[in-house]
């Protein structure tokens, strides 16, 4: 009798501005892998990578699948039939299909999914890495999509988030998305803190509805399967769904802002965070964006902090001497401006005494000196006390030692919300027995 193999799957790049989704791609396919009773070893993975990369459409995610099967060739052939079918080539998308016979994932690949986090990768240097490792490769176009579709198959999970997609049925595409905003906002009340950045209540705002052509109607994030069911039943729209599916996700873990980032490393389009001393006055130009710089290993760096996230006041604060660390994507040179990191979150560590010189006060007539001209003191035009300088007055700061994140409304992908900070999702396992994957009816 055959034995059978674990084989893991990696697709990216399916999709275009102008419609698609690979995380829909990968729907399909559980789809008909369900149908033909296949062994699904983990959810569905869909890991975000470097959010900076210029050619990225939407979250620049990839899609990942582990499955055992006594008939890897045939679910394969069925796998590139639906990539080819699903993806959106003639509106510039580049998919890239990986397969790797497998029940153990070597280093190599973790490496690569990691750099693909904070680094722009060469779509050659994936060709290559595919040719070294023996990798069964298909690709259209440019070949991008490799990138992605190894990195999803390399990611190790040190804290993972979940998100339920659901699907909208093929007419609908392109139509505007009605759903009810109390019922989001009753969903995320009532799931929370299981469930994350679905409302955003300072702007009254949904969160979980995508805006362009693709085929997903809303996704919900979170930490487990059954709060995610939860809240499809809360949720009110008049449309008819096709269905939903969780994936488990690298998504609300900050993922891209682990590496530290340096001197020589800080190149255009790379992500990460970096700490160091605040160089000069913050300057707000206009739209209500702040800049200013930091000193880190005798490196200074620019670092922006733009209107949408909320946190110009809270940059425009700082003085010259607070220890920071900040976090964010850096932006290529401009005219203006030599690469400068767009901030995604700015961590107070140490804040100098914000100090001034005054004129000394008399004590008898509690009123301010005045100067007796230069270098010759001060006096009370009242009484005539005198004194021979200036004294120093401590005023408070506005900011405190503390972590300070964008509006919900600014969040990436990846980026951590608050109530995730501090939270580790690593342990939970995989039943397939669980509501993951659904089809409604017809």
């Amino acid at each position: 009798m055959e034995k059978p193999t674990i084989l893991n799957v990696g697709f990216d790049d399916t999709d275009s501005p102008k419609g698609m989704c690979t995380t829909f791609l990968a729907y399909k396919i559980v789809d008909l892998l369900q149908k033909q009773k296949t062994e699904f070893l983990d959810f569905p993975r869909l890991i975000r990578f470097n959010p900076n990369i210029p050619w990225k459409t939407r979250g620049n995610g990839a899609v990942s699948m582990r499955i055992k099967t006594k008939n890897p060739s045939k679910i394969k052939n069925q796998i590139k039939n639906l990539v080819a079918k699903y993806s959106d080539t003639e509106n510039g998308a580049n998919p890239g299909l990986v397969f790797f016979e497998n029940d153990l994932i070597p280093s190599e690949f973790t490496k690569f999914s990691k750099l693909a986090l904070w680094q722009l990768i060469n779509r050659n240097n994936a060709k290559k890495f595919a040719k070294k490792n023996n990798l069964e490769i298909y690709y259209q176009g440019n070949g991008q999509g490799l990138v992605g579709a190894i990195g999803a198959i390399g990611y190790d999970f040190d804290d993972h988030t979940l998100e339920l997609l659901s699907y909208r049925k093929k007419p609908k595409f392109g139509k505007e998305r009605k759903i009810s905003t109390e019922s989001v906002k009753v969903m995320q009340e009532k799931t929370s803190p299981n469930t994350f950045n679905s409302f955003d209540t300072k702007k009254g705002r949904i969160l979980i509805t995508p805006h362009g052509p693709d085929p997903v109607f809303y996704g919900v994030r979170g930490e487990n399967v059954d709060s995610l069911v939860y809240a499809t039943k809360i949720l009110k729209t008049t449309e008819k769904l096709d269905g939903y599916m969780i994936f488990k996700s690298n998504q609300g873990t900050g993922d891209h802002l682990k590496n530290e980032l340096n001197f020589e490393n800080m190149k255009p389009y790379a992500s990460g965070k970096i700490t160091g001393i605040v160089s000069n006055m913050p300057k707000t130009v206009k739209g209500g964006h702040v800049f200013f710089k930091i000193i880190s290993k005798n490196h200074e760096f620019w670092c922006a902090v733009y209107k949408p996230t909320g946190m110009t006041t809270i940059a425009s604060n700082l003085l010259k001497g607070d220890k920071i660390c900040v976090g964010g994507g850096v932006r290529k040179a401009s005219k203006n401006f030599p690469r400068i990191i767009n901030l995604e979150f700015l961590d107070v560590i140490n804040l100098v005494k914000n100090t001034l010189l005054s004129n000394p006060k008399c004590k008898k007539c509690n009123k301010k000196m005045k100067s007796k001209g230069v270098n010759q003191g001060f006096q009370c035009i009242r009484c005539g006390t005198k004194s021979s300088k200036k004294i120093t007055i401590e005023n408070s700061r506005k900011i405190k030692n503390q972590l300070y994140l964008p509006e919900i409304s600014a969040h990436r992908h990846l980026s951590r919300p608050l109530q995730r900070i501090g939270i580790v999702n690593k342990s939970a396992k995989f039943d397939n027995s669980l509501s993951w994957f659904c089809v409604y009816d017809k």
